[in-house]
């Protein structure tokens, strides 16, 4: 190797850029590409231009943050809705039917009391059974509220007035059925009162687990309704004859299987969820009709006890 091709000494080197003496060397790098919305400079990477507003870059995964409505169609956000209206509308019933049977509940115990005071307490009943017009006046009281809370039910506004007429209608059917029980003797009371207890809450829990609909048999309730009435005349005229002895029982026996059939109906009003319902506002009238159906019910199983011990 000659000296011109020897390498430079540690000085020269040092004081000489590398490579001059060559006149060779790599070729200095390339700049960065510009940054350019248009098409990608190098075939086969991704593009530098700015993505889509509300959407990640290409190949960035897609974060979702899930909300009440994600991933349910329009029909599903109605059952949804259909869904709140369902529940508040069966709070609104439960409430109908605690203010119903709070209003039931004062209405029988009232009655109970007037029951016990003529049963037990001698000069009362007495007093009942040597004036009998006090007992027609009860009945003729107890006939025209009824007609006139059934004719007026329904608004709120007027529920003052239809409390007033209820408790003038509990006080004259109070009395009307004290005096009947003042014909009997304290063990047929008993059992009577025993016997109406059992049938109205077999009736109200067979009413709130059945699925058979009594509200649809209204016409069928009207028409025994009215047969009731007419064997009752035919058996007033035949008693007073004194024909058929029996007749008295059996009538009372129909008499209390149609009003318990009245008291599912009326229960199952009550529920909402029939062909038929009361409206939520109707609760004087809901009660009222219970109360009717369970006091009925008593009286003819009174008859039926008093008849059975004579």
């Amino acid at each position: 190797m000659s000296k011109a091709d020897a390498p430079p000494g540690y000085e020269e080197a040092i004081s000489t850029p590398k490579y001059e003496d060559y006149g060779v060397g790599p070729d200095p790098p390339a700049p960065p590409p510009a940054y350019s919305p248009g098409p990608c400079p190098y075939p086969g990477q991704p593009s530098y231009s700015h993505p889509p507003a509300g959407f990640p870059p290409a190949g960035m995964p897609h974060t979702i943050i899930p909300t009440l409505s994600a991933a349910v169609s329009t029909h599903s956000l109605g059952d949804m809705e259909d869904f709140s209206d369902q529940w508040e509308n069966t709070s609104v019933r439960h409430a109908f039917i605690r203010k119903v049977y709070l209003i039931l509940a004062a209405q029988l115990s009232f009655t109970v009391g007037i029951v016990a005071v003529f049963t037990f307490v001698d000069p009362v009943r007495h007093f009942v059974i040597r004036y009998p017009c006090v007992y027609w006046a009860s009945f003729a009281i107890y006939f025209v509220v009824y007609c006139v809370l059934v004719c007026c039910k329904g608004p709120r506004r007027r529920f003052p007035c239809n409390l007033v007429l209820l408790g003038i209608f509990t006080l004259a059917m109070s009395y009307m059925t004290g005096t009947l029980a003042s014909y009997h003797d304290t063990k047929s009371v008993f059992l009577a009162i025993g016997i109406t207890m059992i049938v109205c809450l077999a009736v109200t829990i067979f009413c709130f687990q059945t699925k058979v609909d009594f509200t649809s048999c209204g016409g069928l309730l009207c028409t025994l309704g009215v047969l009731l009435m007419i064997i009752g005349i035919i058996t007033a005229v035949v008693l007073s004859f004194q024909y058929v002895p029996w007749l008295h029982m059996l009538y009372a026996a129909i008499g209390a299987i149609i009003y318990t059939l009245f008291l599912a109906y009326n229960t199952q009003l009550l529920i909402g969820n029939r062909a038929l319902a009361i409206s939520p506002e109707e609760y004087v009238y809901g009660a009222l009709s219970l109360y009717v159906d369970i006091v009925q019910v008593f009286l003819f199983v009174l008859e039926i006890g008093g008849a059975a011990m004579d």
